[in-house]
């Protein structure tokens, strides 16, 4: 293994090309979901209600009733 200033060129080649690649496998997956998305939007769902069931869906029964409460507290809070 070549070193050059006490750093592994070759070890940092090979994390610098593995994340490359990788980064490379995300922006096809972004592009899969957005077109996922778009497909969704011409078959007449709303895109935002599909992020927020998606984002509540992560999450644990727990966590999920408490952010509905909150929201709901809020809601009273402010009249709406």
């Amino acid at each position: 293994m070549s070193e050059v200033g006490g750093i592994a060129a070759d070890r940092l080649l090979s994390i610098i090309e593995r994340v490359e690649r990788l980064e490379e496998e995300k922006k096809g997956i972004s592009d899969d979901i957005r077109d996922i998305f778009a497909e969704a939007k011409s078959a007449g769902f709303d895109s935002k209600a599909i992020r927020a069931v998606i984002k509540l869906r992560k999450m644990n029964a727990a966590d999920r009733d408490e952010q509905e409460y909150l929201v709901e507290t809020y809601r009273k809070a402010l009249g709406i």
